[in-house]
């Protein structure tokens, strides 16, 4: 594969979500260039003062920026010409009448993959805690628990039951205010059930999670991943083009060297790395005493290595370990230092990734279009 078609192989994920199409696709690339460890790009909006340029322009910076070999990323704006705008109507006029989506999840829908190296880290804790607390701050947020054999969802979040499935024969997530859960463990008679599967069946798993779940129009859609490389993390970049990953490490060496096979095993599947975040950053009694109990470093090592940003260090406190363990998540807890990270680390997240605006410039020509072809 050439340069070339690397680059264009990353712009080729960053898509219009108005369209679900990518700006590849769409002919929005008119030029691509690699000169030493700058990329220029001459790329073709539909105005050129569109209000999406800015997003457009990050997600663009953020894929290509996966590349070892690339430091900067320089964006020539212009304006398509007739042509090119008739094109791009001809493409959202077939996508509206292919209608169709490799899964459930509507492509506007922002896609977080939580991953870690290995198992004990946190993962989903953070995952339950970082879903359920964007749906509080008004966001329609979906919690995929894709860790198909170590579930752990439910009880995180008090959980009982089980799911129905609707007159589509969709499956029908349970709901908690803005947020809908959906795990193998509000399937199975009981949560110490053994699941038994291996290889491609947990991938199957995955995107039936995906295609036969009522999702609705989400806003987030948080996926906890099992630890490791395997099957799954594979399938999710073939299911979900809009997906990235953030990946949870703990100080110690040893979790921040088995957490860069995870953040590799992104680059090379194309997926977009968010931001690392360090779990069990060190331990606070209830008098202020702060212990480095797993080391230090791990976050920063990772977030430098890669090139991304620390999204946070979360904290362990005293006692709240066994109040999460009866389903009380710790963002409902009393205030502790642990809370306090977590909300700030869930505010930044939205920061670094804000829902998509729905009505796109290509959107609303699309509409335009629309109305004259009924006149």
């Amino acid at each position: 594969m050439t340069q070339s078609d690397i680059l264009l192989k990353h712009l080729s994920t960053v898509f219009d979500p108005e369209l679900g199409a990518n700006i590849v696709e769409l002919g929005m690339v008119k030029d691509v260039q690699h000169i030493d460890k700058t990329v220029t790009i001459k790329l073709a909006l539909t105005i050129a003062d569109c209000p999406m340029r800015n997003q457009i322009e990050t997600e663009i910076n953020r894929k290509l920026k996966l590349l070892e070999n690339v430091e900067t990323v320089e964006i020539a704006i212009t304006a398509m010409d007739q042509k090119d705008r008739t094109a791009v109507m001809e493409k959202a006029r077939e996508k509206a009448r292919e209608n169709a989506q490799p899964t459930n999840v509507d492509p506007r829908t922002r896609v977080i993959a939580i991953g870690s190296g290995k198992g004990g880290v946190g993962k989903s804790t953070l995952s339950a805690n970082i879903a359920l607390g964007l749906a509080k701050k008004g966001f329609q947020t979906g919690l995929l628990d894709a860790d198909i054999w170590g579930f752990s969802i439910p009880r995180l979040l008090g959980i009982t039951g089980r799911i129905e499935a609707n007159s589509d024969k969709k499956m029908i997530p349970h709901e908690i205010g803005n947020l809908k859960v959906i795990s193998t463990g509000l399937i199975t008679s009981d949560e110490d059930t053994a699941l038994m599967w291996r290889g491609l069946m947990l991938s199957k798993a995955l995107e039936q999670f995906l295609t036969d779940v009522e999702w609705g129009d989400l806003d987030y859609l948080i996926i906890d991943l099992p630890p490791g490389t395997g099957d799954i993390q594979m399938a999710l970049s073939r299911l979900l083009p809009q997906a990235e990953l953030i990946v949870v490490t703990t100080p110690q060496l040893m979790a921040q060297k088995v957490a860069t096979r995870v953040a590799d095993m992104a680059k090379r599947s194309f997926i977009p790395l968010l931001g690392v975040i360090e779990n069990m950053s060190y331990f606070e009694s209830d008098t202020g005493e702060k212990y480095n109990i797993f080391g230090e470093g791990g976050g920063e090592a990772l977030s430098d290595k890669f090139g991304i940003p620390l999204l946070g260090k979360v904290p362990i406190s005293e006692n709240t370990n066994n109040v999460a363990d009866s389903g009380t998540p710790l963002i409902d807890q009393n205030n502790s230092v642990t809370k306090v990270e977590i909300e700030k680390l869930i505010n930044n997240i939205a920061i670094q990734l804000p829902p998509i605006i729905d009505e796109t410039c290509t959107g609303r020509l699309a509409k335009v279009f629309e109305e004259l072809s009924n006149q």
